[in-house]
């Protein structure tokens, strides 16, 4: 019976490592160079964090209990009571291009002081960026330029100061804005404790802090807005019914009023089954207002009762420290797969020609 196996010689590869060691300290400097030249050309940016909890009703209370249910498999109905948009839909609202339009026209300022404008140009003219990218950049715009028609690679953008973005129909750049805007963005939510962590990041660290305080805020007023929408379309009826219902009192009020004036001192029956018609419509027309104002204030508790309150565990601070990029490590894990790499090449023949030896057993 014969066996045969290939076997990898660890002291032969070691010894050509050693022999070719020169090889390395011609391609470690040169790697090391042009990874510090790249990293070290690419803008810090800055990341801040802001965390609130909503306030828990009976209704998202009853949601809870359903989504740690469904975990076991048992659905006991609805996902978080009536509200459409619970917690965990909270990051889809922020990637949304209605929400983060909204973010542009925040007034920003640099931490130098230097400037002072909306979020949206200092995203378009004021960004630093890699001088190494450049060229590639620009290359690659041109290839691009050949399968774009002319009118489409201008890309007028259709912002202009003083006027607001559209979801509908935008620019190429305007859309590269956006979503800009959208990776610098991020909102986690735990999934037990239904607690909103926003992190935003951005160059200037002023302009961090800024956008994330920003953020909070505009996702605060989405949700009021939408639990307390029907509330508040409720209160803009019943103040209309309530103020009609008050115009026609008055008037029945006034014609009760001088049909009494005219006709004080008419004995005759007529009269005063007139005056008795007028004052029971007079007094129709109370009550109805008094029911409409009644409901009116039933409906502006009902929108007390519906906003929600947010408590704001980590409010907004300015980052001191940079976020990134991490040039050390970068650095020196661009040299760590480079030399890996190169050992790789140097010993190819011995990995993949390796001699076949026979091992010969005999029964």
């Amino acid at each position: 019976m014969e066996q045969s196996k290939d076997i990898i010689d660890l002291a032969e590869i070691s010894k050509q490592l050693k022999e070719k060691q020169k090889v390395f300290f011609i391609v470690l400097p040169i790697v090391f160079a042009l990874s510090s030249l790249w990293i070290f050309s690419e803008p810090r940016y800055y990341k801040c964090k802001v965390t609130l909890a909503p306030e828990m009703t009976s209704e998202d209370f009853s949601g809870g209990l359903a989504s740690v249910a469904s975990q076991f498999g048992v659905n006991i109905g609805g996902s978080n009571g009536s509200d459409a948009i619970y917690p965990m839909l909270y990051p889809e609202v922020l990637s949304s291009n209605e929400f983060v339009i909204n973010l542009t026209a925040v007034k920003i300022k640099t931490k130098d002081g230097l400037l002072c404008t909306d979020y949206y140009t200092y995203l378009a003219k004021h960004q630093k960026a890699n001088w190494v990218k450049k060229p590639f950049q620009k290359c690659f715009q041109a290839i691009g330029g050949l399968f774009v028609s002319k009118e489409v690679s201008k890309g007028n953008s259709i912002h202009t100061r003083g006027q607001k973005l559209s979801a509908f129909q935008m620019s190429k750049k305007e859309y590269d804005i956006i979503e800009g805007i959208k990776q610098k963005t991020t909102c986690d939510v735990d999934k037990k404790t239904d607690v909103i962590s926003i992190t935003v990041q951005d160059q200037d660290p002023l302009v961090c802090a800024t956008m994330a305080d920003s953020v909070r805020q505009h996702l605060q007023n989405f949700i009021t807005s939408y639990r307390t929408n029907k509330a508040r379309i409720d209160v803009v009826h019943y103040t209309k019914l309530a103020k009609e219902a008050k115009k026609e009192y008055d008037k029945s009020v006034s014609i009760y009023s001088s049909f009494c004036y005219l006709n004080q001192d008419v004995e005759l029956q007529s009269y005063i089954s007139k005056r008795d018609e007028l004052e029971n419509e007079m007094q129709l027309k109370f009550n109805t207002y008094s029911a409409m104002r009644t409901q009116l204030e039933a409906m502006k508790a009902k929108l007390q009762e519906k906003t929600p309150a947010f408590t704001t565990l980590q409010s907004a601070s300015v980052p001191i420290k940079p976020a990134g990029p991490k040039r050390v490590i970068f650095v020196f894990g661009i040299c760590f797969i480079a030399m890996i790499i190169t050992a790789f090449w140097l010993v190819r023949k011995n990995l993949f020609d390796t001699p076949k030896v026979k091992n010969r057993s005999f029964l």
